[in-house]
């Protein structure tokens, strides 16, 4: 994620579809939230934070599919609410091993930013969560024995480089497919991806 978020973000930035004051305000709440849930992920019971945002996600899914549309006046909150909300997306994203972007998304959307600044903006929110996600699988994983060769802590390499390899080459492709479709469109393609993933999350854990 690193990797993509990188050349995903600088695809979004040239478009200026990337909220930077979101970034700034949100990205130590991410960093902390995404260490500890990279440090807790073998002892802490998640099954109730799971199954929330699973719904969350689900609930924002049926929104979009019906055009439904967030009361005008809500907006992102305060920077101590923005952190908060981006630990919370760290811990889970570590946890479950999905992209912030899936998580970030919605409750942008939520709070009126528009889909295109949204998806943006979450490239970027990407890069802090992969970055404090990395040192905590890999300081968590430093000595554990039975892992396999060529691995750094949990982190195993030849994947690493073999996805991110390919991702650093489809992520601009992503982000232009993302600018030139119309927000109808867009939001039916990401509401449909939000199913997927919340499913997935509600049925890893049944």
């Amino acid at each position: 994620i690193m990797f993509t978020s990188i050349s995903s973000l600088k695809a979004h930035h040239r478009r200026g579809a990337v909220e930077w004051q979101v970034v700034r305000r949100i990205v130590a709440g991410i960093l902390i939230g995404t260490f500890l849930g990279s440090c807790f992920a073998a002892a802490l019971s998640t099954k109730v934070l799971i199954v929330f945002f699973a719904l969350f996600l689900l609930f924002i899914a049926a929104q979009m599919l019906t055009n439904q549309k967030p009361k005008p006046s809500r907006e992102l909150p305060g920077t101590i609410g923005v952190n908060v909300v981006g630990a919370i997306i760290g811990i889970v994203a570590s946890l479950t091993g999905i992209g912030g972007g899936s998580l970030s998304v919605p409750f942008m959307i939520w709070c009126n930013v528009a889909i295109h600044h949204a998806i943006g903006t979450s490239a970027a929110i990407g890069l802090p969560i992969a970055v404090a996600g990395t040192v905590g699988y890999v300081f968590n994983g430093w000595g554990v024995a039975e892992l396999p060769e060529y691995s750094i802590g949990f982190v195993y390499l030849p994947a690493l480089f073999g996805i991110a390899a390919i991702s650093v080459i489809t992520a601009p492709l992503g982000a232009k497919l993302a600018h030139s479709l119309p927000v109808g469109k867009l939001k039916k393609i990401f509401a449909l991806l939000l199913i997927a993933i919340g499913t997935k999350m509600l049925l890893g854990i049944i």
